[in-house]
């Protein structure tokens, strides 16, 4: 009997089999496109690699942050905001309630997009949705740690999971500050 494979994340990008047949593919430039993709010769399939978008919320009460602590690598054991990869079949504002739900079991109204990062090092894009609680009950699910809600003197700037979270926070801190909430699009070009 052989032992069960670890799980990982991510799973590898590149393909070594074809999912519509099983032949081994090819790594080429197909007929009219412009750039590498793994291709079965045997059946045809090219096989597509875009970026993954995660999705979440900057949810709010009583004027204070929820942040959860991670129970998942990467980055174990720090603070995020609630978030995840979305899902097939749901837009992203479903996907960010879900997670947020999920990972705090916060009940949220959503509000507008308020960050769209592109994580092009990672091959990500990071949409996050502003968002009031419905009530101060927390639940977190297996992926969190811990959920809890801080004043912004209190957020652990030096325990954030991502810089995508800061930067969220940073910009939802300065309109707060402004009383103004505007959407905010930028893109984080160098790892951390």
């Amino acid at each position: 009997m052989s032992a069960k494979p670890t799980t990982y994340f991510p799973a590898p990008r590149l393909a070594r089999f074809c999912s519509q047949c099983g032949t081994p593919v090819v790594r080429r430039v197909p007929e009219g496109d412009n750039r590498e993709r793994d291709v079965c010769d045997n059946c045809g399939a090219i096989h597509y690699q875009n970026p993954r978008v995660v999705v979440g919320t900057v949810p709010v009460w009583e004027g204070r942050i929820l942040l959860c602590r991670r129970a998942i690598e990467p980055r174990y054991d720090t603070w995020t905001l609630p978030a995840g990869f979305m899902e097939l079949g749901e837009t992203t504002a479903q996907g960010a309630a879900r997670e947020t739900l999920e990972e705090s079991g916060a009940r949220v109204k959503l509000g507008g997009i308020f960050t769209v990062v592109d994580v092009p090092q990672v091959d990500q894009v990071h949409i996050y949705h502003l968002a009031e609680a419905l009530g101060p009950e927390l639940d977190p699910g297996p992926e969190s740690l811990e959920a809890r809600y801080y004043d912004e003197a209190d957020i652990p700037w030096d325990d954030l999971s991502f810089r995508t979270v800061v930067t969220t926070l940073r910009h939802y801190l300065e309109d707060r500050r402004r009383g103004v909430f505007e959407p905010h699009y930028y893109s984080l070009d160098t790892p951390h």
